[in-house]
């Protein structure tokens, strides 16, 4: 393992100088200590935004070795910031500033777009609450002060690609009909071949760039609406956590094809209607990559562990989707069945008592 020193970067409010935060519902950056807003424009008129993509022979190291760990020194107060290869934006733990790791997010690994957060922290907060409410086998402790504080925005690398497919495919089709004559009972079965040819366009498809994540947690939470992508600005991380890939594009353009192609056979099976049963023999359907795009993507995460389990927790951070499975407390769930075995057992003591 070896260890790598840098600056980390801030934003400052323009007023004052006091570190300044990006606020979802303004669409602005607020400073919390003077109250000053500022729109993208004026934080970059004081040099607090950028969008360069940095030459590639200013990184630091290349992040081969995703075993590294680079210390960083907070510009604020000094304190040491100790991240792993793949956070591009974490926080002082003494000062508690952003520290954006600008050389995270340099050269190959330079977003080409971005989707600011529009959830505020208390919207994902809700959400979190509110999903535990009414459901009576619910930890006691599952919505505690510290799982809450947890909650955290993390701008999330994806790849989207958009993807032409092209070809045909060959089916078998099967309709059967059934009826009655008196007491004989009919059935026909008529036997077709069916064959569609074509080809469709499917636009920014996306797939999870970090190895961190599941996929599973990041597909539940799509889609995203694409027409919010901006050009990537490093001042839209302030206030959040932010990861750098570690998926490259040519592996994640395999999950990519295998959803386009899922799709596109699904719409050509989709023609041939009016069928009891539908069997493919013949798939010609090929993808063609026409753009890909590196993005951030904002998400609000939260892991709970209970019982030495984790359970994960995510939001779009921009449209409110909210996905994860909550635990069950198991006591509970013993505790009440004993008492409905009990009180259905003494229901009907009572009531053979009486008879």
């Amino acid at each position: 393992m070896t260890k790598k020193r840098s600056k980390a970067l801030d934003n400052k409010c323009p007023s004052c100088g006091a570190p300044i935060k990006f606020v979802p519902s303004l669409k602005k950056w607020k400073c919390e200590y003077c109250n000053s807003e500022f729109d993208l424009e004026e934080m970059q008129k004081h040099n607090n935004a950028s969008n360069i993509k940095y030459n590639q022979d200013s990184i630091i190291d290349d992040y081969d070795d995703y075993d590294d760990y680079v210390t960083y020194t907070c510009q604020d107060c000094g304190a040491e910031i100790v991240a792993d290869s793949q956070t591009a934006a974490t926080f002082c733990v003494y000062c508690g500033n952003t520290a954006i790791l600008k050389n995270k997010l340099s050269g190959k690994f330079s977003p080409d777009a971005i989707i600011p957060f529009k959830k505020e922290k208390q919207e994902a907060i809700d959400a979190f609450v509110n999903l535990a409410k009414g459901k009576l086998f619910v930890p006691k402790n599952f919505t505690k002060k510290d799982n809450i504080e947890k909650i955290r925005g993390i701008y999330i690398p994806f790849w989207l690609y958009d993807i032409d497919i092209a070809g045909s495919i060959d089916c078998n089709g099967t309709k059967i009909r059934s009826w009655s004559t008196g007491n004989v009972q009919y059935t026909r079965t008529e036997f077709y071949k069916m064959y569609r040819t074509g080809s469709m366009d499917f636009f920014k498809i996306p797939v999870d760039g970090s190895k961190r994540f599941s996929n599973d947690i990041m597909n539940s939470i799509e889609p995203f609406d694409y027409s919010g992508l901006t050009k990537y600005n490093h001042a839209y991380l302030s206030g959040f956590y932010a990861e750098k890939y570690d998926v490259p594009s040519d592996e994640a353009s395999v999950e990519a094809r295998r959803r386009a192609l899922e799709s596109g056979k699904n719409a050509f099976l989709d023609d041939c209607r009016g069928y009891s049963q539908k069997n493919i023999v013949r798939n010609t359907l090929e993808t063609k990559i026409k753009n890909k795009y590196y993005v951030l993507l904002p998400v609000w995460m939260v892991n709970v562990k209970y019982n030495n389990k984790s359970y994960i927790f995510a939001m779009n951070g921009q449209t409110g989707e909210f996905v994860g499975n909550i635990p069950l407390d198991i006591l509970k769930v013993i505790v009440w069945t004993i008492l409905i075995f009990g009180l259905v057992f003494g229901l009907v003591i009572a009531i053979a008592w009486v008879l």
